[in-house]
């Protein structure tokens, strides 16, 4: 028994065939048998491409699979892979309800209409934030602290405050440090609402408004753990210029043995957003899972493949850095650190 992936508009589905010796023709009666799709409607291609056509005219372009004598074997297919077949008219998805191809020939098609129940994860090239400028003195206190006071021992993190142009350029001129439980692996902030609150209305008498988070980071980019917390800051702020920073430190490749501190500034893609807003990641995360991959609750499609793991890069956008001097400064000890003060 071959079992071959059948990608359409609608969704991913499987066929089971007995054999890999059938010809076109009868693996499209297998289909039209097993998926409810009629024969005349098929067309079939071992191009991902297929699912773009708008015309009919487009899909006569794709040509491999036109032949109905032509041997399936031919086409170097094996057990698992994934074939993509364009239909029009209104089918019923075995288990769901009747439904009608998103993007039928007169109507624009969309990312939703092409991936339909499954999620399509790619690279996002344009963040909505041009840019984020950090005054000098708050990055310096910040960095400072983990550096100096904590040695990157564990993490730390703030949500950042400032204002937002019109172009997208995010400018920050304070941190504010929420009680929190640093770890060396995690951070949980033990948010006090009535405090945010506060300090929101103070930022608001200042003209500013929260604009993003930032912490330090590992060896990696972000963990797995840490994707879930900015993602879910990220959709809790409704800011389409939301910025998270981070702070890493560097050890110099020259063999001096020293290192550089510096700020990274990203944002979460809008795709990784609304995987968290849909409850696609999988929040239960295991010591011998990978820190470098996102756990996904069933799969998504990442490049051409189906994978219920995705590399956490790939839900980051970068945003330039800059940095100015603010008008603001402050000698009072900083809130919420573990560091001792005399009066």
């Amino acid at each position: 028994m071959v079992m071959l992936r059948i990608r359409s508009r609608d969704e991913l589905e499987r066929v089971n065939i007995e054999r890999s010796h059938i010809t076109v023709s009868q693996l499209k009666t297998l289909i039209q048998d097993q998926l409810q799709i009629p024969l005349h409607n098929q067309t079939l291609s071992t191009d991902r491409n297929l699912l773009l056509a708008k015309t009919p005219d487009d899909l006569l372009s794709f040509t491999d699979m036109t032949n109905p004598n032509l041997l399936v074997s031919s086409l170097n297919l094996s057990h698992g892979s994934i074939l993509y077949l364009s239909h029009e008219g209104e089918r019923t998805i075995r288990g769901g309800p009747a439904v009608t191809p998103a993007g039928s020939f007169g109507r624009k098609m969309t990312v939703d209409d092409l991936i339909a129940r499954q999620m399509r994860v790619s690279r996002q090239e344009k963040s909505h934030c041009d840019s984020v400028s950090f005054d000098r003195d708050c990055a310096n206190a910040f960095q400072r602290y983990v550096n100096e006071s904590l040695a990157f021992a564990v993490k730390r993190g703030g949500f950042i405050y400032g204002s937002v142009s019109q172009g997208g350029e995010v400018e920050v001129d304070f941190v504010y440090e929420p009680p929190q439980e640093g770890m060396e692996d995690n951070l949980i902030l033990m948010r006090d609402a009535e405090e945010e609150k506060r300090v929101d209305a103070i930022a608001l008498g200042l003209g500013m408004r929260r604009v993003g988070a930032q912490g330090k980071k590992e060896e990696y980019t972000l963990s797995n753990v840490e994707v879930l917390l900015a993602a879910e800051l990220h959709a809790e702020s409704e800011l389409k210029e939301w910025v998270t920073a981070v702070v890493k430190l560097e050890v110099n490749e020259d063999g001096g043995g020293g290192a550089d501190v510096h700020f990274e500034a990203f944002q979460m893609s809008d795709m990784c957003v609304r995987l968290f807003k849909e409850g696609w990641f999988e929040t239960e995360i295991g010591p011998e899972d990978d820190p470098k991959l996102s756990k996904m609750k069933k799969e998504v499609v990442v490049g051409v493949k189906d994978l219920k793991e995705v590399d956490n890069d790939f839900f980051l956008v970068v945003v330039k850095i800059l940095d100015h001097q603010g008008s603001l400064s402050c000698t009072f000890p900083i809130e919420n650190r573990n560091v001792k003060t005399t009066v």
